[in-house]
């Protein structure tokens, strides 16, 4: 990528757009493991649906890291990751989008859910696990479905 910005500095390139972009999210159950914790999307992929807080994995940094301090930025969230529950190919081709994605178990260690990211999330709430809004994102709906199954 480095090599494409020399050569066209002017480009600007997104990942999951240009290239494939790598991200992780998080799959928070509450003390009971009754309810589950979800954004509402502002922006695309999946624009005004309900998904698994999450985001990009930077150069140098793995999930696990990643995924602690995307959740503590836009919920303001300590978590603790539980286990991998799997890898979503996040191919939207109606929004020409292309993520790869873990989504990864985790418990809150402290802290309570705000929406830290207004700009991004229209809101964040606690959901009971027999009764998710019909809008879920992609990745959601695939780690519920792999939740479900252990």
């Amino acid at each position: 990528m480095k090599f494409f910005k020399c050569l066209f500095p002017q480009h600007k390139t997104k990942r999951g757009k240009d290239y494939i972009g790598v991200g992780a999210g998080a799959f928070i159950l509450d003390e009971a493991h009754t309810k589950l914790l979800l954004v509402k999307r502002k922006r695309p992929p999946e624009a005004g649906m309900w998904s698994i807080p999450g985001g990009a994995v930077e150069f140098g940094e793995t999930f696990e890291k990643a995924l602690k301090r995307e959740i503590r930025e836009e919920v303001g969230l300590d978590i603790e990751i539980v286990r991998l529950l799997r890898v979503t190919d996040h191919i939207l081709p109606e929004e020409g989008i292309h993520w790869v994605t873990p989504a990864f178990e985790a418990r809150v260690v402290r802290g309570e859910p705000q929406n830290l990211e207004p700009q991004k999330h229209e809101a964040v709430a606690w959901f009971p696990l027999n009764d998710l809004p019909k809008d879920i994102t992609m990745t959601t709906s695939l780690a519920l479905s792999s939740f479900l199954k252990a």
